[in-house]
């Protein structure tokens, strides 16, 4: 088993300058892999009959989408845990990979009715997610602000919006555009937070974890600008 040493590693904010910036190259690298592999895999998924098949299964009924929703937080717990092992590398890595099989998979039905009636609208969200990523992280980077006061709020505002969505799946009621910007500014929250960690609290040997946590903010910025846009078009 691949192994290395956590505890000498310091907090990025206490390393050496040259430490504290190839941790970060790191991140972001990781990051911007991650993007890569999901925009890969969401593609060959809806361009297959598979994809196809599976996206109209998951948005099929009530229950088969709060079944999908439950694996997803599942997985989503899995890999964040696997992500943070301190005794190998490889587990590290193995749990940012089946994080970005969960978002592919979950973000398949949403996907699908926007590839096939809303021309363009994909990659314009995209735009629009990169535009408030960068601007976001400015903000953190520029000012290095502690956002980590942000991480209750998330919390309980997570909980809120995990339990309104269930609700609205089951007694079919349609969550509307107030909803979808609430949540556009939720994952803005989640950004500064994440943003934040990466300077103050991540130790330096934690970029796949760092990574990790940013993609789950990025993707869930670009399902809500997403639907907010396809709101605007209908």
């Amino acid at each position: 088993m691949n192994t290395f040493d956590s505890v000498s590693r310091p907090l990025a904010a206490q390393a050496a300058p040259n430490e504290r910036a190839q941790f970060i190259r790191k991140t972001y690298s990781h990051l911007a892999a991650a993007l890569l592999v999901f925009t890969g895999l969401t593609g060959v998924l809806l361009n297959s009959q598979f994809g196809v098949s599976l996206a109209r299964a998951m948005a099929g009924t009530s229950l088969g989408w709060i079944l999908v929703m439950g694996l997803f937080l599942g997985a989503s717990w899995i890999a964040n845990r696997w992500a943070r092992s301190e005794t190998s590398i490889g587990m590290q890595y193995a749990g940012l990979g089946l994080y970005i099989v969960a978002e592919a998979v979950i973000f398949l039905p949403i996907l699908f009715v926007a590839n096939f009636y809303y021309e363009g609208i994909i990659l314009q969200a995209g735009i629009y997610t990169g535009l408030l990523f960068l601007g976001l992280t400015a903000i953190v980077f520029l000012t290095r602000t502690d956002f980590s006061f942000l991480g209750p709020i998330l919390a309980i505002g997570g909980m809120v919006a995990l339990g309104v969505i269930i609700c609205s799946v089951l007694f079919g009621f349609s969550l509307g555009t107030l909803f979808s910007g609430l949540m556009i500014l939720f994952a803005g929250g989640a950004i500064l937070y994440d943003t934040s960690n990466i300077l103050h609290h991540y130790r330096t040997d934690q970029h796949v974890a760092a990574s990790l946590s940013l993609f789950a903010s990025v993707a869930l910025l670009f399902w809500y600008i997403l639907r907010l846009l396809m709101a605007f078009r209908d």
